[in-house]
């Protein structure tokens, strides 16, 4: 059985961006995996309500993973949660479509102390203004 590679060291903490964030607590390569995506596996259809109500909290933990199938990172999630949005990400998403695991890994080279943001790609309402940068116009 291969040896599984150990994923680098992250910390949540208070972020710029929103709320709390995750800083990478070493360097991390291009295209390494950080952090899955945890949660609870629902049907889009069971996540309406759940995305509703966390909206009108300012958060978004419900990630869409295909047509039919989403994870609730409120209910048995991980730091990856905290992970923000931003218009100009050094992360990607992966997707492994037979497990449904969500993989989040580095689009670019990271450095020690750096916060992790990728692009939520969202749906919907738009009505959580972004604030990746001073000005931006993007709404999730």
């Amino acid at each position: 059985m291969p040896k599984a590679t150990p994923l680098p060291k992250i910390l949540r903490k208070r972020s710029r961006l929103h709320g709390y964030g995750v800083f990478a607590m070493e360097p991390i390569n291009k295209n390494k995996r950080i952090i899955d995506y945890a949660g609870e596996l629902i049907t889009n259809k069971q996540s309406e309500s759940r995305e509703d109500r966390y909206l009108k909290k300012g958060c978004i933990w419900v990630f869409r993973v295909n047509r039919n199938w989403s994870r609730d990172a409120h209910v048995g999630g991980n730091d990856a949660r905290f992970i923000n949005h931003s218009c100009t990400p050094n992360c990607w998403i992966d997707v492994v479509g037979k497990t449904k695991t969500i993989w989040i890994r580095a689009s670019k080279f990271i450095a020690k102390g750096e916060e992790l943001v990728y692009d939520y790609n969202t749906e919907g309402d738009k009505v959580i203004p972004c604030l990746c940068r001073p000005g931006c116009k993007t709404k999730l």
